[in-house]
C-alpha cells in the first residue's frame, strides 16, 4: 500500500495536469475560433475572384489542355501538418493521404518536389519514405500566414521554371464539425483547369448587367491567377490550422476526463489512506493509555 506521503504527492501532480490541459484547452478553443474566422473572411473573397475570371473567360475560349506526354510529368506538393504533438494522427492521417494521392497521379514517382509546412508532417514523410526538399514552420496565428503564403508561391515559380514541375498538388486536413475533427483533402493546384471558370454559371449580380474590363485581358488573368493561387494556399492553411488546433482540444478533452477519474481515484485512496493513518493514531494513544492505568493500578 502506498503511503500517505507518497499519495499527497500524485494528488498534486495530477491537479497540475489538470491546471495545464484547461489551459491548453483554452489556448487551442481560442485558436480555432480565429481560424474559422479567417476561413470565412476569405470565402467571398475567393468567390469574387471566381467571378472575375468568369468575365473575363467568359467571351473567349479557353486553351486545350496539353497533349498527354510520353513520360511521366513531374509531380510537387505542399502538406500542411504540425510543428507541435498532442495533436493524435493529425500528421499521419495527411501523410497517408497524401502519399495514396501522390501515387494515383499520372506523374514520375521518383522525381517528386515536397514542401512540408510543419516539422512534425515533414518528420512523418521521411519516416514513410518520402524525400522532403523544403521544410516550413507553421504559422503562429492567422495574421502570420499571408508571409507563408508567399514563400509557398515563389517555391512553386522556382518548381516551374527550374525544375519544370506540371503538376501542383495542395494536402491538408480540412476543418469540420460532427464526431471527426478533420477530413484529410487534397486539390490539383496546377495545372489550372480554366474550363470550370468558362463554364461557371452566372449568378445574380449586385447591378443589372454584368461588369466589363477596360484593361488588357491577358494581364487581368493574370493577375486574377495569381489571386485564385494565393487564395487556395491560404484556405488550405487556415483550415490545416484550425484543425490541429481542434484535434488538440479533443485529445485535452480526453485527457481531461481521465485525468479527471485519476483525481477522483487517488482522492478516494488518500481519505483511506489518512483515515487508516488517524484511526492507527487513536489505536496507539488508546493502548498507550492502558498501559499506563495498568501500571498505576
Amino acid at each position: 500500500m502506498e503511503s500517505l506521503e507518497q499519495l499527497h504527492r500524485q494528488l498534486d501532480s495530477v491537479q497540475q495536469l489538470r491546471t495545464i490541459v484547461k489551459t491548453m484547452k483554452a489556448l487551442s478553443a481560442t485558436s480555432i475560433r480565429q481560424y474559422e474566422q479567417a476561413v470565412a473572411a476569405l470565402a467571398l473573397y475567393y468567390r469574387t475572384v471566381e467571378r472575375g475570371l468568369h468575365v473575363v473567360l467568359k467571351d473567349t475560349e479557353p486553351p486545350a489542355p496539353p497533349a498527354p506526354a510520353n513520360q511521366p510529368r513531374r509531380l510537387a506538393a505542399i502538406v500542411f501538418g504540425s510543428d507541435h504533438g498532442l495533436c493524435g494522427r493529425f500528421n499521419e492521417d495527411i501523410t497517408e493521404y497524401a502519399r495514396k494521392r501522390m501515387a494515383s497521379a499520372a506523374a514520375d514517382p521518383q522525381h517528386r518536389l515536397l514542401l512540408s509546412v510543419g516539422a512534425r508532417v515533414a518528420a512523418s514523410l521521411e519516416q514513410a519514405g518520402e524525400v522532403v526538399a523544403q521544410d516550413l514552420l507553421v504559422p503562429g496565428s492567422a495574421d502570420q500566414i499571408t508571409a507563408t503564403v508567399q514563400r509557398i508561391l515563389l517555391t512553386i515559380d522556382d518548381w516551374r521554371k527550374e525544375a519544370r514541375v506540371h503538376y501542383v498538388y495542395l494536402f491538408y486536413n480540412r476543418h469540420s464539425g460532427g464526431g471527426r475533427t478533420y477530413q484529410p483533402t487534397g486539390i490539383e493546384l496546377l495545372p489550372l483547369n480554366l474550363h470550370r471558370f468558362h463554364r461557371l454559371q452566372e449568378e445574380r449580380w449586385p447591378s443589372r448587367l454584368l461588369p466589363i474590363f477596360t484593361m488588357d485581358r491577358g494581364a487581368l488573368l493574370s493577375r486574377l491567377i495569381h489571386q485564385y493561387l494565393f487564395v487556395s494556399v491560404f484556405r488550405a492553411c487556415a483550415e490545416s490550422q484550425a484543425s490541429e488546433h481542434t484535434s488538440r482540444l479533443s485529445a485535452m478533452q480526453a485527457a481531461e476526463r481521465n485525468l479527471d477519474e485519476r483525481l477522483e481515484e487517488v482522492t478516494g485512496a488518500f481519505r483511506r489512506a489518512r483515515q487508516t493513518a488517524i484511526t492507527s493514531e487513536l489505536l496507539d494513544v488508546v493502548a498507550g493509555f492502558e498501559a499506563i492505568a495498568t501500571r498505576g493500578g
